[in-house]
């Protein structure tokens, strides 16, 4: 499946934030596309917003090597890379100024079926900024032509 158009799957998005003795978890159910080149695969849907903004475009880049690169752009841009035990320095762009944070995957799962198209990806990562903590996520996709 070499596909630049994309193949329309079902996207189903949990992720579970917990920061300091807080936790909260948000569900989308939403539709986006997979499109395979070469040997990567994209995952892009749009992202709801709870204020009311406009939807926000994801892409989830999953690599040959397993490797997962998370980029939001719109009003604020994000991209953020994981690689099971690694650490990686990125920034987060807003309106009011560029923020340097640091993602650690602790977990990290893929899964793909060709037939139908279908997987699940799961991400569980600490967020730094400015070397400390502001809180582990947990990420759950599962799509499905």
């Amino acid at each position: 499946m070499e596909s630049k158009r994309g193949i329309p799957v079902s996207i189903h998005l949990k992720t579970e934030v917990r920061q300091e003795n807080e936790a909260e978890e948000f569900l989308f159910d939403i539709s986006g596309q997979v499109i395979r080149m070469g040997n990567t695969l994209y995952i892009r849907y749009k992202e709801e917003q709870e204020d009311g903004t406009p939807p926000v475009p994801v892409t989830m880049k999953i690599f040959p090597d397993g490797a997962i690169q998370l980029t939001r752009s719109g009003e604020t841009h994000s991209r953020l890379k994981f690689i099971y035990g690694k650490s990686f320095e990125t920034t987060y762009k807003t309106p009011y100024g560029t923020i340097f944070l640091t993602t650690y995957t602790k977990d990290l799962h893929f899964t793909l079926n060709d037939h139908p198209m279908s997987g699940k990806v799961t991400v569980a990562y600490d967020l730094f900024m400015a070397e400390q903590k502001v809180g582990s996520y947990d990420l759950l996709l599962e799509f499905s032509a």
